[in-house]
């Protein structure tokens, strides 16, 4: 069965890094692009990143435009989340969700706060 495994969440300062990994497995990761979501304790839950494929193309809503940078490794089946530059409202729950073919799977918690 389809699985996805998001880690590397914690606590962090303002201004502070974090890299979120999510290992894929049960699926050909190769032929789907991933997104990560996140949400907030009483939002809506909102997109964050987005890779294609093969990994050449990334985009990213305008809240997280040049401090976050999604990558992955196809041979690894892994999605990786660099986060710099955090703020308070960066607090959530970030999900790994294979595009497409919507599959979400269980997510790490992120806290910024002094």
């Amino acid at each position: 069965d389809v699985q996805l495994q998001a880690s590397g969440g914690g606590l962090v300062q303002p201004g502070g890094s974090l890299r979120l990994s999510c290992a894929a497995s049960g699926f050909i990761f190769s032929d789907y692009a991933m997104t990560r979501l996140r949400q907030a304790p009483g939002k809506e839950a909102e997109w964050v990143a987005f890779i294609t494929s093969g990994g050449a193309g990334a985009s990213y809503p305008d809240p997280v435009k040049g401090r976050f940078t999604v990558s992955r490794d196809n041979a690894k089946n892994m999605v990786y989340l660099q986060m710099n530059s955090l703020k308070p409202e960066d607090t959530g729950t970030y999900h790994c969700v294979r595009f497409g073919d919507p599959v979400r799977g269980q997510g790490t918690l992120v806290t910024v706060s002094s």
